[in-house]
């Protein structure tokens, strides 16, 4: 099946994407839901909202994968955030009626459905689920962001490296392999999650390959040991 042809499908069958654990909304709301949501598909390396723009609705992810990323004051781009299948992005700036904290990104080609902003708010002001489940979404956020803040100015570069190799493999999990990595990460990308320059994240790969602890398949990652990539990461299970 096409991009093209598991879009129009997606985009037809998508009422499931806004009923999961991200993006709750009650039964009776459907309808008018599906009524008012948009759909539409960017390619790989779209920009799907910019940093700085307002919002004006809220974006859930029913096909692909996409990235969220701050440019720091150094010039840099920072990726703050990995979305995937049945994420939301762009709620925390509409809910503090703020411009976008961030841009975010088509990491693959994409099928997103929108929905505009006074839906949404109106869903939430009825919907004692979805207010829930913002909160915790958000709690979950400011948890990520200060784990990162504080791992970025204390952990040495290997360890955030491994720390960012497993942070990819459980927001999007193992191909059929049960070991590779089930998404394209750029070199690029990857320092952008560590917060290093490029040649250092890519250097700290080349040594987790010849140790044995990864497997560089182009720009796919195979974890050949997960244990000690933890180890190596600081992670106690």
């Amino acid at each position: 099946m096409s991009f093209e042809q598991k879009f129009h499908e997606m985009n037809h069958h998508c009422s499931h994407r806004w009923s999961n654990a991200y993006c709750q909304a009650k039964s009776e709301d459907f309808p008018e839901l599906n009524e008012e949501k948009t759909c539409s598909h960017y390619k790989k390396g779209e920009y799907i909202f910019k940093e700085g723009a307002k919002p004006y609705g809220v974006f859930c992810i029913n096909y692909g994968k996409a990235k969220l990323i701050k440019m720091g004051s150094d010039g840099k781009d920072q990726i703050i955030r990995l979305a995937k299948e049945g994420d939301i992005i762009g709620y925390r700036s509409l809910l503090s009626s703020d411009r976008y904290n961030a841009s975010a990104i088509a990491l693959e080609d994409c099928a997103m459905c929108f929905l505009p902003k006074e839906m949404f708010l109106q869903i939430m002001m009825k919907d004692s689920n979805l207010v829930m489940e913002m909160f915790k979404l958000l709690s979950e956020d400011l948890k990520n962001s200060d784990n990162q803040m504080t791992h970025i100015a204390q952990n040495p570069v290997r360890e955030r490296v491994a720390e960012a190799i497993l942070f990819v493999k459980e927001t999007y999990g193992y191909e059929a392999d049960g070991r590779t990595i089930s998404a394209v990460i750029s070199r690029e990308d990857l320092a952008n999650i560590v917060g290093t320059a490029t040649e250092s994240a890519i250097r700290m790969l080349s040594d987790l390959n010849k140790e044995g602890v990864i497997k560089l398949v182009g720009k796919k990652i195979r974890i050949n040991d997960l244990a000690k990539l933890k180890r190596i990461a600081n992670i106690n299970d």
